[in-house]
């Protein structure tokens, strides 16, 4: 049985990890993509993960590919495509950490992902499924991750999901907001952040935004990420903050992806693969451990490389 399957794009962050001489920024081939990076986070830290997903029959979708087997993640459900080329997003750093995109994804292969190339088999087989909303922004890739997390869900599954907000990708902001929302009801466990907060509640307060979203949503968990300062967690009507823990910060990308991989994979770890399974003090326990995961990985480059192990994060 699998602990965590996640579902969507892996793509290749160009990251900038300098410049030249002659003032060139200076770029660097990463593994990303955050569901892949959610089940590369959560596998080092001792989870069970797959992905599925579509790449390019290049030579970045084998490095791809190379990266999962490498990290133990199941590739069964990873697809090659002779039709379209790995996607690619190019991160640009700004000198605090923070990070903008530009991506290289329109018909690019993992928006292809279709219905019919996930099978049943691999949702019965899995306790947690996880997805972001970069996989709702075009079809048949919007159709199929939809399909997927009803599918799961009725064969058991706890859904897990991210509405990561890349605006460059939707054709507009109302449109987005309208899609990011669409699975809100199927889900058990929201990973949010601080930034993705407004746009789907109308208010930047923590308190009163997740709790907008689960009266609205009747979202067992909700874990809302606030960079530095840590995480806030609504558990019903139970609701408090983790602080964070202070790095030097490197390049924050994927730092989302670690901590939800971290909480997930001690979850797993637990025995408990239902939010409901869980107490108060165990949700504070694995936010402070998500939290410090998170932490480790924004102290250094590239997403997927910068992961922890176990032994760093204890």
């Amino acid at each position: 049985m699998t602990d965590i399957l996640t579902v969507g794009e892996m793509l290749i962050d160009l990251t900038q990890t300098g410049v030249s001489d002659a003032g060139i920024p200076v770029y660097t081939a990463f593994p990303g993509g955050a569901p892949a990076n959610v089940a590369v986070a959560a596998a080092k830290l001792g989870a069970k993960t797959a992905f599925i997903g579509k790449v390019g029959d290049d030579a970045f979708g084998n490095l791809l590919l190379m990266t999962l087997k490498q990290n133990g993640v199941d590739t069964t459900g990873m697809i090659f495509t002779e039709t379209a080329n790995t996607t690619l997003a190019v991160v640009s750093l700004q000198e605090s950490g923070e990070r903008s995109f530009a991506f290289y994804r329109k018909g690019f292969a993992d928006t292809l992902l279709s219905e019919e190339e996930i099978h049943d088999e691999q949702l019965k087989d899995t306790r947690f499924l996880h997805f972001g909303s970069v996989s709702l922004t075009d079809e048949p890739a919007r159709s199929a991750t939809l399909s997927a997390a009803k599918r799961a869900k009725a064969f058991g599954a706890t859904v897990s999901y991210d509405p990561n907000f890349r605006e460059s990708l939707w054709d507009d902001r109302d449109t987005a907001i309208a899609m990011m929302k669409e699975p809100l009801e199927l889900v058990d466990i929201l990973k949010i952040s601080d930034e993705e907060l407004p746009l789907l509640t109308g208010t930047d307060d923590s308190e009163e935004g997740t709790k907008i979203l689960f009266e609205k949503y009747n979202i067992p968990l909700i874990l809302l990420t606030l960079g530095a300062k840590g995480a806030y967690y609504r558990f019903g009507d139970t609701t408090g903050l983790c602080e964070g823990f202070k790095v030097k910060v490197a390049d924050t990308n994927g730092a989302g992806d670690t901590f939800l991989g971290a909480f997930l994979s001690s979850m797993a770890k637990r025995g408990k693969y239902h939010p409901s399974e869980l107490t108060e003090d165990e949700i504070r326990d694995l936010v402070t451990f998500a939290n410090k995961a998170a932490s480790f990985t924004t102290s250094r480059s590239g997403a997927i490389p910068a992961m922890p192990t176990p032994d760093e994060v204890m």
